[in-house]
């Protein structure tokens, strides 16, 4: 007999742990409401009302040689996007402060390609230490595929936690990109953790796949032991090759969302690029079962205006006091 929703719930708030077959089973099912409240309530027992904020530099943009198909900085798309070798270091502290002034836990240098030169490394930590002098925030990278020793040296740098999405389940991510696999994001992923930081690993929805795709990244991500999920709905960029996808109804959003808290009940499951394509429904993702974001604009898409989120959210009962561990 399938359990009812108020029996997975309550399951789940012992330490029970869904299996794709009642994510399927609940994706399908017709009162979407009641699953949205049942993620809100697990995300409120679970995790409390603090809402983690974290915000993104593009401090190295465009001529990836990586063949993404959703994404405006690979130089095999023509998207018309700038490109720089590295963000003027003016510009960085001036995001920097403006971030630390409205309580921004966390704050991370974003550089496109396929990973770091030695020389970028050097570059980043100068900006890193500049940025650590004049404000209060934790700091995160995303710099591609990493090795042994440009971990290490990030990890010098006083960065505490990785960015690496997944962007897809592995069985859809050959769909997505062929220049690097999904199996060398994950190895990026331990090499991370191996030298002491934290994780930071989602995907992007809206890309063609299918529910049981995005269950199946849920449950990877599940597996992995991923704390810090990034939910990204796929911008329709002109130029890349998924240009031309309509995008996902506020619903399907919203259940996918739900479906990640109940799969990662303890996870910060981050809303990030692309919510600005749901208007006032953004807000909603909140009520289903996110508890974080990423504020302020995106790389190459903008979001909402920061001071708007944190008006808001609190309106929804967030708070948004630092902590040290910031997990």
């Amino acid at each position: 007999m399938p359990k009812t929703l108020q029996q997975l719930k309550e399951e789940i708030l012992k330490g029970g742990r869904p299996d794709r077959a009642t994510a399927l089973e609940l994706a399908a099912g017709p009162d979407k409401e009641a699953l949205f409240q049942a993620a809100d309530e697990i995300r409120r027992e679970k995790m409390g009302n603090r809402f983690h904020l974290c915000s993104i530099i593009n401090a190295k943009s465009g001529n990836c040689t990586e063949n993404c198909r959703f994404c405006a900085q690979s130089a095999r798309h023509h998207t018309g996007i700038d490109t720089y070798t590295l963000i003027e270091p003016e510009e960085a502290m001036t995001i920097a402060r403006d971030n630390d002034e409205h309580q921004v836990h966390r704050l991370s240098l974003v550089t496109s390609g396929r990973n770091l030169s030695q020389e970028t490394v050097n570059q980043l930590a100068s900006l890193y230490q500049d940025i650590a002098a004049a404000t209060s925030m934790l700091f995160c990278a995303s710099a591609g595929l990493l090795d042994e020793e440009v971990a290490a040296s990030l990890v010098k740098t006083g960065v505490s936690r990785y960015h690496c999405n997944l962007e897809a389940n592995r069985d859809f991510f050959p769909q997505v990109c062929t220049t690097h696999t999904w199996e060398e994001k994950v190895a990026t992923l331990k090499i991370a953790r191996e030298a002491g930081m934290s994780l930071c690993s989602g995907g992007i929805i809206g890309m063609g796949e299918s529910m049981e795709d995005r269950i199946a990244l849920a449950l990877e991500l599940r597996e992995l032991g991923i704390t810090s999920i990034p939910m990204n709905l796929l911008t329709p960029i002109p130029g890349t090759p998924l240009a031309e996808l309509e995008p996902l109804s506020s619903e399907e959003v919203l259940t996918v969302i739900a479906l990640f808290r109940l799969i990662n009940p303890t996870a910060v499951i981050r809303m990030a690029g692309g919510r600005q394509q749901l208007g006032a429904d953004q807000y909603r993702c909140f009520a289903a079962g996110a508890n974080g974001a990423i504020v302020g604009n995106y790389l190459t898409t903008t979001g909402s205006s920061l001071g708007e989120d944190l008006e808001q959210l609190a309106a929804m009962g967030f708070t948004f006091e630092r902590d040290a561990g910031d997990e």
